[in-house]
């Protein structure tokens, strides 16, 4: 019996994904519920499993997009499983890479016809220190003649190419796809505006180093950062509720919870899971959920119902070094908060010059609908909570607010 194996539905409005990796070669034997592929939607990527045992025929290639419901490949289930044959783990199969290699364009290969360039053609592209490859040719099937070489002109940016130095072309995947189209429709269609304050983090570095072994001990989970600043984001989102709201259409939603999108950077890009419902957790609460989103999204195993909706993110380029970045709203949002890299810096306390690590944050607004002064407001209040964290973020009690 042919078994059609079908893409199914990632998620709602989700109608095309792509075939990010094949798990199997064609003709392989197969086991039931053994992953096969891999297949990146523009939220997630997902494992797509084999429904039963048997010989495999693939029906698509890696980069193909196809819609949800068509056939990817074919389960013949009457076919008996080789003897000596063993299913390659999927673990192995996933670390293998796939090496990119640039191909010449030459008589021999099937590239040879389209982009090869006449021999006057060719002398005036070297001349302009081009490559035919980046040219539609409009000869015959689809060669480059002397007047496409002298109408050529190389795009701003394009890099020259000479003797001993190559490029390659590598399909975007369509998660990054996506991620682009989004961020460009945030420069395009919002008023968005980036305010800038700097946060004195002596207070919480003072804290982690007395209760962080502690914290650890009692709940198996490190007292990082996130917590901290999650909770300074609730407490402000509260006092300028603006900021936790977007438009649709002609009307602007505001919201009565606080959905906490976190940026992190997965295997197959930039991921944005939410932490649910974060004015109910406790800074334990919070660092549990920040590392289990975090080892699902580093795992592949991120789901789109954990990356959607969210009504304020938070984006930490300080991981990756940064000192100080303007962000980009995560639409529908209308804003997010960028923390940057912590540095010993002098600063002016009573006036006196002390070394204080110091960190640069910056929210980035829709100013359609917060005012300066609801952005300005809420970034002082998340300063404010941070360099007070005792009185307002624990209410004065460190060993309730740790369940010390």
């Amino acid at each position: 019996m042919i078994l059609e194996m079908k893409v199914p539905s990632p998620g709602e409005s989700i109608t095309e994904v792509e075939i990010a990796e094949w798990l199997v070669q064609d003709g392989d034997y197969v086991e039931k519920d053994q992953a096969v592929a891999e297949v990146d939607s523009d939220k997630a990527t997902l494992e797509l499993p084999a429904e039963a045992s048997g010989i495999i025929t693939l029906k698509a290639e890696v980069g193909d997009a196809v819609d949800v419901g068509q056939v990817v490949c074919l389960i013949d289930t009457s076919a008996d499983k080789p003897e000596g044959q063993s299913t390659v783990a999927k673990e192995i199969l996933k670390e293998d890479k796939k090496e990119e290699t640039k191909v010449e364009a030459t008589p021999e290969n099937e590239n040879y016809a389209t982009g090869s360039p006449s021999p006057a053609a060719k002398k005036i592209l070297a001349e302009k220190g081009m490559d035919a490859l980046t040219i539609v040719g409009t000869g015959k099937d689809g060669r480059v003649t002397k007047e496409d070489a002298i109408k050529a002109v190389p795009s701003m940016g394009q890099a020259i190419n000479v003797d001993g130095r190559g490029s390659k072309r590598s399909k975007l995947s369509m998660l990054r796809r996506k991620v682009a189209e989004r961020l460009v429709s945030a420069k395009n269609e919002t008023a968005m505006l980036t305010t800038f304050n700097e946060v004195d983090m002596s207070p919480i570095f003072a804290l982690r180093k007395q209760y962080k072994e502690e914290f650890k001990e009692k709940h198996d989970i490190g007292l990082g950062f996130m917590s901290f600043f999650t909770l300074a984001i609730v407490r402000a989102l509260n006092e300028y509720p603006s900021v936790n709201s977007m438009i649709d259409g002609k009307e602007m939603i505001s919201y009565d919870f606080c959905d906490i999108s976190i940026a992190v950077s997965g295997p197959k890009g930039l991921m944005v899971p939410v932490i649910r419902n974060a004015e109910k957790l406790n800074f334990k609460g919070v660092e549990a959920e920040v590392k289990r989103l975090a080892l699902r999204a580093r795992d592949g195993q991120i789901t789109v119902d954990e990356m959607t909706g969210g009504t304020f993110t938070i984006s930490n380029g300080g991981v990756f070094g940064s000192m100080l970045s303007t962000p980009i709203i995560n639409p529908p949002q209308s804003g997010i908060l960028g923390m940057h890299n912590i540095i010993e810096r002098p600063v002016a306390v009573k006036g006196e010059v002390v070394i204080r690590p110091m960190m640069y944050v910056a929210l980035s607004y829709d100013h359609r609908i917060i005012d300066g002064r609801e952005s300005v407001g809420f970034l002082v209040a998340v300063k404010e909570a941070l360099e007070n964290p005792i009185e307002l973020l624990m209410h004065n009690n460190i060993k309730k607010a740790l369940e010390l």
